[in-house]
């Protein structure tokens, strides 16, 4: 399994990547895709929105089960990944890269330091 050190984890398994000084991409974990498996639809209807941390942003849906998505830390979603609307399978394929499902703006990027680690997030997922 793949835990990018770069990125920041959250105990329901998304990631967060900061991209710019207040700009994060987030997403689902490979572990969490690997669990789901074939994701078949990313449903993301807060854009535009200020959410605080572990509020659900959106849903995922596999073959099987529908799971809902959480902010890791109090962000407005400004963006979707329009990629997941024709092509969800990029979250099982790509999940840290092309698989991104939204893009928000940190409402304090100190917030970030509380996230977990790639080492700490590892050794959760066993």
């Amino acid at each position: 399994m793949n835990f990018p050190p770069e990125l920041k984890y959250t105990k329901d398994h998304e990631w967060l990547k900061l991209i710019n000084d207040k700009t994060a991409l987030i997403g689902i974990t490979d572990y969490a895709q690997r669990e789901l498996g074939d994701i078949v639809f990313v449903d993301i209807s807060t854009v535009g929105k200020t959410l605080k941390a572990e509020e659900v942003f959106g849903t995922v849906e596999a073959v099987k089960t529908v799971s809902d998505l959480f902010l890791p830390v109090e962000a407005k979603i400004v963006e979707i990944n329009p990629a997941l609307s024709d092509n969800p399978e990029l979250v099982n394929n790509d999940p840290y890269g092309e698989g991104w499902m939204a893009k928000i703006e940190v409402n304090d990027v100190a917030d970030i330091n509380n996230l977990l680690g790639a080492e700490a997030y590892e050794q959760m997922v066993g």
